[in-house]
């Protein structure tokens, strides 16, 4: 099934409707990769990723036994673990005991989230900040955790697209909330550093569930707030 029939059927049912079966972890779900999980980076894929930039930085011509790139593939591979280290997390980890029954059902939002992640068509970054708000049904979670979820995704690698709906989908899951809304802002360095060249370029995307899509008045407010 195809992962925005997922996102058609949440809006409206952001407090009834799980969708954690209806997508592959390629799309939204953990379910997937939950049973795939690594707590440690893998050292047999390590030495792989390694002697593969090795490969790379010969195929530019350079020497790989000079001082300034002896350790360079090795710097290299851990820092792409680094970088991607979100395949080894899960909401579930994260959330842990951290969401709460609470009599609130006012507008909750974290603005300003920092975001770092790399474009899986270029493998280059894009960076930029992630804008979260959620009507709570009786739940709420720690807010430093809507960053963490954040963390998940964005160390992966992405298409912006992707990684706004997952951030979305999984405060749906966790919290069963009224409605969720997450707007991303982001540069994209393979706009800036080949192709185009357009340095100056932003991309904005956004994803609306629940009362957000169905109700302009509330969504109204969400992008007040987040621009105040």
């Amino acid at each position: 099934m195809q992962c925005h029939k997922a996102t058609a059927e949440v809006n409206g049912l952001c407090n009834m409707k799980k969708v954690a079966d209806l997508c592959s972890v390629n799309g939204f779900s953990e379910a997937a990769l939950d049973k795939k999980k690594h707590n440690k980076p893998d050292e047999v894929a390590l030495s792989a990723m390694e002697e593969a930039y090795s490969t790379i930085l010969r195929g530019l011509g350079e020497n790989t036994e000079r001082q300034g790139l002896k350790s360079t593939p090795g710097r290299a591979a851990r820092a792409m673990q680094f970088f991607t280290k979100g395949y080894r997390e899960t909401v579930q980890d994260v959330l842990n005991d951290a969401v709460f029954d609470e009599d609130h059902d006012e507008m909750v939002i974290v603005k300003d989230i920092e975001m770092f992640s790399l474009c899986e068509h270029h493998l280059v970054p894009f960076f930029g900040k992630v804008h979260i708000g959620y009507l709570p049904n009786q739940k709420i979670v720690g807010l430093s955790k809507l960053a963490r979820v954040v963390e998940i995704y964005s160390r992966r690698l992405q298409v912006q697209e992707r990684l706004t709906k997952q951030i979305a989908i999984a405060i749906v899951e966790a919290l069963k909330p009224a409605g969720v809304a997450v707007i991303v802002e982001a540069e994209h360095m393979c706009m800036v550093m080949r192709g185009v060249q357009k340095k100056n370029s932003r991309t904005i995307t956004s994803a609306m569930l629940g009362v957000f899509r169905e109700d302009p008045k509330t969504r109204e407010e969400f992008l007040s707030l987040i621009k105040s």
